[in-house]
């Protein structure tokens, strides 16, 4: 643990924290203000209500990653369909679908213990309010509401706990949360980050839980003092998160960065050149490949590095190969007709390749994907959460008959060490990553050239294309960037030095 992790980590927590706060708020006084009016509306309706309780059980079972993932390509639709019909768009990406997913999520506790609380009233109770001559509606909220009190609570404590466990999820899709120290420590292997973003998220949780306990044990026990405290409590929490991020405001330029060290190094690099032209800027990392170009082209993103085989594949729907130049030339020819500008490439390439244990690969005489073919069948191979789905996978598979015995799936850093130790025997690395040369792995060349090229190149958005200011500070940045620099920053973030640190030593070499 180096003091340069802690510091960095509490630098980053008014922001995480204060976005983690509002997002999860947001999200429960949504779900509140929809599920307690449908839980009243469906008391007397039994098939309402059997629909109604089905259909949040319904959205429990889905993950909560996939559940926040489903709802950016939705609103991302709605979006563009709002511009073309009204000449208006919002932001898809971050606060709304993070809202969104997470209020559906919060819905089930509230609904069931509403009902529940109120349905479990005496009805000697109902019967004594009509003989004094209530109306349903006077009975429901004077009597029949109050008696429930303690048991909707009890929902909303559960609700509250999910919202902001599960908020920790929404990183991938643009919302800063707690969660980001988490997704970036993991793949940076900065543990202090885990440890972090695990601490605060579960401390914010128990904290809240607790005070709702307290208001739900003063309703209980007709406590006016126990229902003040626990909602000043609430209110102290709330006010002192977002008090640092609403006072912020505007933050500037918007910096992308997909979930991996380098792309963290890179926007730190970017984000340092953009505040030496006294330009304010953010970063929005841990974002996937699909999500973050089509954040660049909505302009919830200003700038941020791709590469040309990413584009090629997956947003081009190439599958031949052609050789590097004329690779850029065509992938900028295409950007341009989704009016995006590419800057320029920065110098190195980092493209998918797969590599062994140095010594098994010698001993095995493996040193190309040709060679692999014959002994794939004995062995196993490991791949990020993406990689299997990608284009350049079956690309590779085809191009040289591919059979593995076994096909695994885990997180980038984890598979570095699991190649070096023979857990694994293959592996989908990435060639500028340092860990190649930290774990003693061997790179097998691609003599059929199945895998096109993979330059790293400098993307703005629609909005800031004709941005003069960025564009200049950034410019000095293009082909300044050898593999090997790029290769050593890496190798340092998967020695403990963090993003920041990494991006500072890269941008003092690039200034030599």
């Amino acid at each position: 643990m180096s003091n340069a992790q802690v510091a960095e980590a509490l630098t980053r927590l008014p922001d995480y924290l204060g976005s983690h706060v509002l997002v999860s708020v947001t999200a429960l006084l949504l779900g509140l203000a929809v599920s307690l009016p449908l839980a009243i509306a469906s008391l007397r309706r039994p098939g309402l209500r059997a629909l109604l309780l089905g259909a949040a059980g319904v959205v429990q079972t889905v993950p909560g990653l996939a559940l926040l993932a489903l709802f950016y390509p939705v609103l991302l639709g709605l979006a563009g369909l709002c511009a073309r019909a009204f000449g208006f768009s919002f932001p898809a990406l971050g606060f709304l679908p993070a809202v969104l997913a997470l209020a559906l999520y919060s819905m089930l506790p509230v609904l069931r213990n509403t009902i529940t609380g109120i349905l479990g009233i005496d009805p000697a109770v109902r019967t004594a309010a009509a003989g004094v001559g209530m109306t349903p509606a006077q009975s429901l909220r004077m009597v029949e509401l109050p008696l429930a009190l303690p048991v909707i609570m009890a929902g909303i404590r559960t609700a509250s706990v999910w919202v902001i466990g599960t908020a920790t999820l929404s990183t991938p899709i643009g919302q800063t949360s707690l969660g980001n120290y988490i997704f970036a420590g993991l793949q940076t292997q900065n543990w202090v980050f885990v440890l972090f973003g695990c601490v605060a998220a579960a401390v914010l949780a128990l904290a809240v839980d607790q005070l709702l306990g307290l208001i739900e044990r003063g309703f209980a026990i007709r406590s006016h003092n126990r229902v003040v405290a626990g909602v000043l409590g609430l209110a102290l929490i709330v006010a002192g998160a977002l008090g640092p991020v609403l006072a912020q405001g505007s933050r500037g330029y918007v910096i992308g960065a997909k979930p991996f060290a380098e792309q963290y190094i890179l926007a730190g690099l970017i984000r340092d050149r953009l505040r030496a032209a006294s330009l304010s800027a953010r970063e929005r990392d841990g974002l996937g490949s699909a999500v973050i170009f089509e954040a660049l082209e909505q302009g919830d993103v200003d700038v941020y590095v791709d590469y040309t085989g990413t584009i090629w594949a997956n947003r081009m729907h190439r599958t031949d190969t052609h050789p590097r130049a004329e690779t850029l030339h065509d992938v900028g020819a295409w950007l341009k007709t989704r009016n995006i500008l590419m800057l320029g490439g920065l110098g190195f390439e980092n493209a998918y390749a797969l590599a062994m244990n140095s010594a098994r690969a010698r001993q095995l005489g493996i040193h190309t994907l040709s060679d692999l073919a014959p002994h794939a069948g004995e062995l196993s191979i490991a791949g990020d959460f993406e990689f299997f789905s990608r284009p350049e996978w079956k690309a590779i598979r085809d191009a040289y008959g591919l059979a593995f015995r076994r096909q695994r799936q885990m997180q980038a850093e984890f598979m570095y060490p699991a190649a070096a130790s023979g857990e694994v025997d293959v592996i989908a690395a990435y060639t500028s990553d340092g860990r190649i040369a930290k774990y003693s792995l061997q790179v097998l060349d691609d003599p059929k050239h199945a895998v096109p090229p993979y330059d790293a190149i400098l993307l703005v958005s629609p909005k800031r294309a004709n941005d003069a200011k960025l564009q200049d500070a950034l410019r000095p940045l293009i082909g300044a960037i050898s593999v090997q620099s790029m290769r050593e920053a890496n190798r340092r973030t998967a020695e403990g030095v963090t993003p920041a640190e990494a991006a500072a030593w890269l941008n003092e070499r690039i200034a030599r």
